[in-house]
């Protein structure tokens, strides 16, 4: 059975749903500018506005993150090489900080109030029990004011395990450390990190229990989430036109490309990852596992199941190696780097390692064309950076930031915006509520709107 929801378009089998993206042949344009007029969560065009907030760990070697010039005459730095092809698409922030992150009174716990304080500019307690107290982040204000026009009101991704208690960072609770996004000042909102959980929720139909049903149904008869849905693909294929048609086809091939990669992911067991816990069914490489969630995050926006998500790659302060690309030491160990030019080196390469990740983001966002023949990236506002810019001296200031995407149009990209010194973050948050319709006067610590039009 074919159901449309919102202009969202599902196929439904025995216990599976599949969302699907939108088609420019069930596209009403009309209705949809006059949903955009009411200047919520949608571009000019009424196309979806998504919204991610990625978060790398461990800042940066800044002398290789470095931009040479200001506004559109700039040049990037080694570290952007990757995707220095998106620079049209790409605003790069500098002298932007969460002053908040600073220790003041509360002495060591750089790496959690780095985490705690990236979305929401706010100061976490600090405190190992249950008395945590921090600020809701940005990213659920959007969720707050246009969860309702999706399946989910927000989606949150991590490649860490999960951790809500117990002392992580010089008496801070784990909690600050291991969530980007909070509910209220007092609730995290726990992401997965289980590409396997991911997928079943974005495409399971019913309740848990339908779900787990249909679920070990398809690992009895080895068949895909596909097979359960084909005869409505048909009717539905039946209806489009060529562009559309062809769009369905390639969606439908990248879902179960997705499948194979997780149903082959998890026969590794679990990964080699001595500071934390991963759930059975990640991807034994790190890399599969980043991937595979950008993967299933574009996929989320591609079906509009949801308009606003977080990913934390991992948490400040992991200790991960990379082996693969010739770092055998910690992440963490070798961010303390004491100005050595091996150590800087390294870290180089690990900071190369995760723009070479931002850049496959940046890709499959390109390749995938919205409703209104642009592509999601065009239509979405997509921010990048760590909340920590010299991991060394554990530096809250001139963070590295990036946005990418050009928010359906009311974004100026090409350019390098050196905002001022200790410009608070906030006001850069500020300025991306008014364009999802979100009016706040104050957001964390801002102080004003930070131009980016």
């Amino acid at each position: 059975m074919i159901t449309s929801v919102n202009r969202r378009v599902f196929l439904k089998g025995l216990g599976a749903g599949l969302a699907l993206p939108s088609f420019e042949t069930l596209f009403n344009a009309s209705v949809a500018k006059a949903e955009a007029a009411k200047g919520l969560a949608t571009t000019a065009s009424g196309a979806p506005l998504r919204t991610a907030f990625l978060y790398k760990p461990n800042g940066m070697n800044m002398e290789k993150w470095a931009l040479a010039g200001s506004g559109a005459d700039f040049t990037f730095g080694p570290t952007h090489e990757p995707y220095a092809k998106f620079k049209d698409q790409l605003h790069v922030f500098g002298q932007l900080a969460h002053l908040n992150g600073t220790a003041g009174m509360d002495g060591g716990g750089d790496h959690a109030r780095a985490n705690a304080t990236f979305l929401t500019g706010a100061r976490p307690r600090k405190t190992a029990g249950a008395d945590i107290k921090l600020g809701i982040s940005v990213d659920q204000f959007i969720a707050n004011a246009i969860g309702d026009k999706t399946r989910f009101s927000s989606l949150e991704l991590s490649c860490d395990g999960i951790r809500k208690s117990g002392v992580c960072d010089s008496g801070y609770s784990c909690a600050y450390q291991f969530n980007l996004s909070w509910r209220s000042d007092v609730t995290p909102m726990t992401p997965e990190s289980n590409p396997r959980h991911v997928f079943e929720r974005l495409f399971g139909s019913g309740s848990k229990e339908d779900r787990q049903k249909n679920f070990t149904l398809r690992n009895q008869r080895q068949r895909s989430i596909l097979d359960f849905v084909m005869e409505d693909a048909k009717k539905l294929n039946s209806q489009l036109g060529r562009n559309d048609q062809l769009k369905l086809d390639e969606y439908m091939t990248g879902v179960r490309e997705i499948e194979r990669r997780i149903e082959k992911s998890e026969k590794f067991g679990l990964p080699e990852a001595p500071d934390m816990e991963m759930p059975e069914g990640t991807p034994g490489s790190y890399e599969d596992h980043v991937r595979i969630m950008m993967d299933l995050l574009v996929l989320a926006f591609e079906t509009d199941s949801t308009r606003v998500a977080t990913f934390l790659l991992a948490h400040d302060g992991s200790n991960r190696s990379f082996k693969d690309i010739g770092v055998p030491d910690g992440h963490h160990s070798i961010s303390h780097h004491q100005n050595n030019p091996e150590a800087l080196d390294k870290l180089a390469k690990i900071d190369l390692f995760y723009s070479r990740q931002f850049a496959y983001f940046l890709e499959q966002l390109q390749s995938r064309k919205d409703v209104d023949g642009k592509s999601l990236l065009h239509n979405s506002m997509i921010v990048w950076g760590s909340g920590l810019a010299d991991p060394d001296r554990h530096r809250h200031t001139d963070l590295p930031i990036i946005v990418a995407g050009k928010g359906g149009g009311t974004i100026a990209t090409g350019r390098h915006t050196v905002a001022g010194q200790d410009t608070p973050m906030s006001n850069l948050f500020l300025s991306l509520l008014d364009r999802v319709g979100v009016k706040e006067e104050r957001f964390g610590d801002s102080t004003g709107r930070l131009s980016i039009g």
